[in-house]
């Protein structure tokens, strides 16, 4: 039984259902331990978090409510205790989720792997009746609206040259359009952004669990009309006479806000490996450590490692999913003078300075005062070299992921004999010429991926699909 996938539990309300939810509680309870308890904005959430709270609190642990937050508000809270978050994140509305913390990060794969194990063989048993854990409400949002706003202004205020903004209001004279997309980032981005001093309009920004705005994952189509909308303001502020009405920036996020996309002022995509490499330069710059580092995983571009290494840091990769265990290893392997500064996959980051968990809020406060600082979007993506990027879906069925990535890690190589291999995580080929490509099974979909990053990028792909659909044929 395999419950847990790069992202905790989650898919169909069927299968993710109140019964699974009861198990999963029962399981993951500890006597006299306290657990915060979250949810989104989904239709299923009260149901699944009744559940969840019956089967911690019956098996002794104690419950603390917080109701509709965004993931990363839950993490937050769950700093000196354990937490869960029902969500299923950017997945369609009839899909929910459950992710578990402790510490304010999320449980690693043995954890994870022990809970799956007592749902399975039916180890979890009720406490003693005298023994059941008691649960309350209790409020967090504004406490971390508070510490987000907070750390935004210690680390990236009021720093433009020749600016006498001041370091309370970094965002001061900043217009900002956040598309919440019906979701929790709703309930945050938007106050932090205006706190720091932005001039903010939401769009989508009504917590609705059937998304009606648009496809709770961001994406280029979903946020299409949000691009038109940024465009629109840019086109007026650029032909009229008046006071400018365009936008500097738009930013958008998923259904639990712990993704970040962000949207120049005429409403291109920025690529999500820019803005990566761009805020990791700048934590590794900040940085005082004798060897700052990076963490990443292999799907991100080598324009990370470039921006990265002209800062004075160094990047690590691990499996995607994966990045507070890449934290703990990187912490583990370094010496004294080793400092996580940042650790990210492309659309999530983790701000290790605030804290270990994915937190789009931050990101989105924290991009905003890089524009603010660099006077304008495109400024502030100018030290990064963009070679074309593609990313692919071959299918390929759940039961046939082993063999075909097996499969592929002799076939690739041989395909491309110039390249040096890395198969630890799926299989990565760099080429001398900066060029790279990564094949992996999707954790989620019925699919392997290949990311791609090269001038020659089209060629590139269209070699590799070849090598990975025979693969696929030959196992299927």
């Amino acid at each position: 039984m395999t419950l847990f996938g790069t992202a905790g539990i989650r898919g169909p309300v069927e299968e993710v259902s109140p019964s699974l939810a009861l198990a999963v509680g029962q399981a993951a309870a500890e006597p006299g331990k306290t657990f915060v308890v979250g949810r989104d904005g989904r239709e299923t959430g009260p149901a699944l978090a009744a559940a969840m709270e019956a089967g911690l609190a019956s098996a002794g642990a104690d419950v603390r409510r917080i109701g509709q937050v965004p993931t990363p508000a839950l993490a937050f809270a769950s700093q000196g205790r354990r937490g869960v978050m029902l969500t299923a994140s950017h997945n369609p509305p009839a899909d929910n989720g459950i992710k578990l913390f402790v510490d304010g990060v999320e449980y690693d794969s043995d954890a994870e792997r022990t809970i799956d194990d007592r749902v399975a063989s039916g180890q979890s048993q009720l406490a003693k009746w005298h023994d059941w854990g008691d649960a309350e409400r209790l409020a967090v949002l504004e406490r971390y609206r508070d510490a987000v706003a907070s750390y935004v202004r210690e680390r990236f205020g009021g720093r433009a040259e020749g600016s006498d903004t001041a370091a309370s209001d970094p965002l001061a004279g900043l217009r900002i359009a956040v598309d919440c997309g019906n979701g929790m980032g709703a309930l945050a981005t938007p106050q932090v952004l205006e706190r720091l001093g932005a001039s903010v309009i939401g769009v989508n920004a009504s917590v609705d669990g059937h998304f009606p705005g648009r496809g709770s994952k961001p994406t280029p189509e979903t946020l299409s009309e949000f691009s038109d909308f940024l465009a629109d303001g840019s086109e007026v502020s650029h032909a009229s006479s008046e006071p400018a009405t365009g936008f500097d920036l738009g930013l958008a996020h998923d259904g639990d806000a712990d993704r970040l996309v962000v949207l120049g002022p005429d409403g291109d995509v920025l690529h999500e490996d820019t803005i990566l490499a761009v805020v990791a330069a700048r934590y590794t710059a900040d940085s005082d450590a004798d060897d700052p580092v990076v963490v990443t995983t292999p799907n991100a571009s080598a324009r990370i490692d470039e921006r990265v290494r002209a800062a004075g840091g160094r990047v690590e990769r691990v499996r995607l999913g994966a990045l507070h265990e890449g934290i703990a290893r990187e912490r583990d392997r370094g010496s004294a003078g080793t400092e996580i500064v940042f650790a990210a996959e492309p659309w999530k980051h983790i701000h290790t300075a605030f804290g270990g968990w994915i937190d789009g809020v931050v990101s989105a406060a924290a991009v905003a005062a890089l524009v603010a600082e660099a006077g304008d979007t495109e400024t502030l993506r100018e030290p990064v070299t963009e070679r074309p990027y593609r990313k692919i879906s071959v299918e390929c069925a759940d039961d046939a992921k082993p063999e075909t990535m097996a499969t592929l890690e002799t076939a690739l190589p041989e395909a491309f004999p110039e390249a040096s291999v890395e198969t630890e995580y799926g299989v990565r080929l760099e080429f001398a010429d900066a060029s790279w490509l990564l094949v992996r099974p999707s954790g989620t979909e019925p699919y392997v991926r290949l990311y791609a990053e090269s001038d020659t990028v089209d060629e590139l792909v269209d070699e590799a699909r070849a090598v990975i659909e025979t693969a696929v044929a030959e196992t299927q």
